[in-house]
């Protein structure tokens, strides 16, 4: 049974990882946002592709706002949720790179920010992928928890 030292060990851990994760969210949606704010200037629809780059972000930046809250991540969706959102980030990882990763922007600036939202991706997959790994240990190690006062309750 785990005590509750070793859960504040790993909170460090999971606000570090949590911070990154919401900055490269944002990062992504500013990224991508450019173009998107651009089409509607132009009275044109924007690509499904940005706006799927902006869904992923938007999602994975409230649900990293959700973790904030401790009793969140002992509940086993999160590491459920948090495989989700890694196959949403390597699907648009995939679907940029196709793209994007074998083109020479020869000083086209539009290209350039585009091939670095792609390393920005590459980095937030990444960090889902061992955020995956992360919460799905913290849970397994936590589940049978039991609460300090009485030793009965399941937390």
């Amino acid at each position: 049974m785990m005590g509750s030292r070793d859960i504040a060990r790993s909170y460090p851990f999971f606000t570090l990882l949590h911070f990154s994760q919401f900055a490269l969210a944002i990062a992504v949606c500013a990224l991508y946002g450019v173009d998107i704010d651009r089409a509607r200037k132009a009275r044109a629809y924007p690509n499904d592709r940005w706006i799927y780059a902006e869904a992923v972000g938007g999602l994975s930046a409230v649900m990293v706002i959700l973790y904030c809250f401790p009793s969140i991540l002992r509940s086993a969706a999160v590491w459920m949720w948090n495989l989700v959102l890694l196959i949403l980030w390597a699907v648009l990882f995939g679907v940029f790179a196709k793209m994007f990763i074998n083109v020479d922007p020869r000083g086209n600036r539009d290209l350039e920010r585009m091939k670095n939202a792609l390393w920005v991706v590459l980095a937030s997959t990444l960090l889902w992928f061992f955020g995956f790994f992360a919460h799905l240990i913290y849970w397994h190690n936590h589940r049978n928890y039991r609460s300090r006062f009485t030793g009965r309750a399941a937390m």
